[in-house]
């Protein structure tokens, strides 16, 4: 299972674009209402919120019995959900509340629970001082509260609101609810829902004649910590006029608290590629060019000339790496991640991820995953093949489930911590019957068909033969010693997205909708730009000095990228996050790692196959007996 909001992840995984507010995905229509029509509210799990500093990750159903919240009196009416949403954590259900189109009520009877245990009050005052939140919907649009930049002075609605407040030294339950409904009315009878906030409070409300009695004058009401308290849950709602159109109705949520952050993003961004574009132009146009110049005049003398430079490795440069059959099948599955990542953030450029349609994020990445198992297969068998592998059969086996087998087994291990917690958060059965059927019927097949057609193309020729005995590397100076270089070469993409990646992962953790996919998809290329030319160079040096290794060493100098991640992940753990428990610890850094590790492949496999191509090409500039 993966929090709620995780999306991006895996680097994507978001849900709308700045770019392009307003534009939403064919079939989510507004819904009219004549005055006095009902309007239905749902509820979703409740999960942690914080503005400074998160305090749990674990997320509970609404109607988990411990929070006795009031519940429908007749059937629980659960909403269905797509896969991607109920992969994300949504628990989506039905309530017992009564709102009617523009029909304003004040304090109006929801329930009085029956009296709570001192284990379940303890329980719900842990969660107050966890900050946790309330997640409601009211056609499509989620529940907000009220909150202010503290740069612009603008006033902006934050999803989500305080299940209680006060902290852990006096926790005061929130049991009444102010509910503000802003609507555009369009005509008499065609009246849309462009903004719900809601005001929660804590009120001692006392019962007149069976009716509760709601006095602003109320004081807050706190569970007995002994058990035995009754919580009267009460409501207002207040319908208010918007000149808001449905269209432009995210607008309130998606408010960028300071967009110049992207901006210097971005530049930081572009300003790497253009380091490293100088550098390997100087190299390409400059170094290279002269040095193929000079290789091929000397060939052209009579005299035989002993060979220098990059040159002198031409009869090793292309010989089988060690471990050819696990290099195949990582740069098949990077290249299978970089396609679906390409695909997703396509999609969400082009609007068709908007946060009306939920859960299409999470159901787009699956199926993309699924899809492009074909590509896996492919590129893992023509580089086994290219690289002399003879164990085709293993080949197109581990292609087919090395990766994924890891990702859901590691998926699978977490989902167990949730459900021992009891929280949301845990993938139902059924679900998880749903993803390992289509990973057997589709994964695999595509992946196998993939891996037929690669082994079926003819092997990529190289342009130099390889010599039988290898040749002797000379000693390396320290910062060409694999380590140091792998290190060295990680900084760069690393350097390119890691303001992004500050955003991604607020979104993530702090549940937020993450809305600057145009950035993302730039940085998305720049990240691309800055592995192939960063492996492109470090490779060069390499050859200069010698060191015919390149293969893994360049699959690990851009995919060192996914070790800085994991350590930024690391360093926002101890300023960003207080969590109260070990089981949140081990939580968040298990899908740091899943997270780390797929970025890390995917980097990767971008500086193998541009370091390939590059010695390729060079190697077919020169004239050699």
């Amino acid at each position: 299972m993966i929090p709620r909001g995780l999306a991006a992840t895996f680097l994507c995984f978001v849900l709308c674009t700045s770019l392009v507010s307003g534009f939403y995905l064919p079939g989510v229509a507004p819904h009219d209402y004549a005055e006095g029509d009902p309007v239905k509210v749902f509820v979703n799990s409740l999960t942690p919120m914080s503005n400074s500093q998160l305090k749990s990750v674990i997320s509970y159903d609404y109607y988990d019995p411990r929070f006795h919240f009031c519940r429908p009196e007749n059937d629980l009416i659960e909403v269905p959900e797509s896969l991607g949403s109920v992969l994300f954590g949504d628990r989506i259900m039905g309530t017992s509340f009564e709102l009617f189109m523009k029909k304003n009520e004040t304090c109006k009877s929801l329930c009085i629970t029956k009296p709570i245990p001192k284990k379940d009050t303890a329980f719900i005052n842990q969660c107050i001082a966890e900050d946790y939140s309330l997640n409601w919907f009211i056609d499509g649009l989620p529940a907000a509260h009220r909150k202010q930049d503290e740069r612009t002075d603008e006033e902006y609605w934050n999803i989500g609101f305080q299940l209680g407040s006060g902290g852990k030294e006096s926790p005061v339950l929130n049991n009444h609810y102010d509910i503000y409904i802003h609507y555009h009315e369009r005509t008499t009878q065609a009246n849309r829902v462009v903004g719900v906030v809601v005001v929660p409070s804590s009120k001692d409300t006392k019962l007149e004649g069976g009716k509760p009695v709601c006095k602003i004058s109320n004081e807050a009401f706190k569970l007995n910590p002994e058990g035995g308290s009754e919580v009267v849950y009460t409501y207002s709602v207040y319908w208010i006029p918007s000149a808001t159109a449905w269209a432009t109705r995210w607008d309130n949520y998606l408010h960028i608290l300071d967009p110049s952050i992207h901006w210097f993003s971005l530049v930081n961004s572009i300003v790497i590629v253009l380091f490293l574009t100088g550098m390997v132009a100087m190299i390409l146009i400059r170094a290279l060019h002269k040095d193929i110049s000079r290789y091929n005049a000397v060939e052209a003398q009579e005299d035989v000339q002993e060979d220098y430079g990059w040159k002198l490795v031409h009869g090793d440069v292309f010989r089988a790496p060690t471990h050819p059959m696990l290099l195949s099948v990582f740069v098949g599955s990077g290249a299978q991640l970089m396609v679906m990542t390409a695909l997703t953030l396509m999609f969400a450029v082009l609007g068709f991820l908007s946060p009306s349609n939920r859960g299409a994020l999470g159901t787009v990445m699956v199926i993309f995953f699924m899809v492009c198992g074909c590509i896996s297969g492919y590129v893992s068998a023509r580089i086994y093949k290219m690289n002399g592998g003879e164990q085709w059969k293993l080949n197109v086996l581990l292609a087919a489930t090395l990766f994924p087998s890891m990702l859901l087994v590691s998926l699978f291990v977490l989902n167990f911590v949730f459900i021992g917690l009891q929280s949301s958060g845990a993938v139902p059965f059924g679900t998880i019957m749903v993803v390992l059927g289509m990973f057997g019927l589709i994964y695999i097949p595509l992946s196998v068909a993939g891996s037929y057609l690669g082994f079926r193309k003819p092997r990529i020729e190289h342009p130099v033969r390889t010599n039988q005995i290898p040749r002797q590397i000379p000693d390396q100076p320290l910062y060409l010693r694999s380590v140091p270089s792998i290190m060295m070469g990680g900084i760069l993409p690393f350097g390119a997205i890691f303001i992004e990646l500050y955003f991604i992962m607020n979104s993530i953790w702090f549940h937020r909708i993450y809305y600057g996919i145009g950035f993302l998809f730039l940085v998305f290329i720049v990240l691309i730009l800055t592995c192939s030319q960063v492996t492109i160079l470090m490779c060069y040096f390499h050859l200069c000095n010698e060191d015919y290794h390149w293969s893994w060493r360049a699959f690990l100098t851009s995919g060192a990228a996914g070790l800085y991640v994991f350590l930024y992940a690391v360093l926002y753990y101890f300023t960003k996050l207080e969590f109260r428990t070990f089981t949140s610890s081990v939580l968040y850094f298990g899908y740091s790692s899943i997270i780390s590790v797929m970025l890390g492949i995917m980097t990767g496999t971008i500086g193998y196959l541009a370091c390939l191509v590059f010695l390729q090409r060079i190697f077919a500039s020169i004239k050699v007996d």
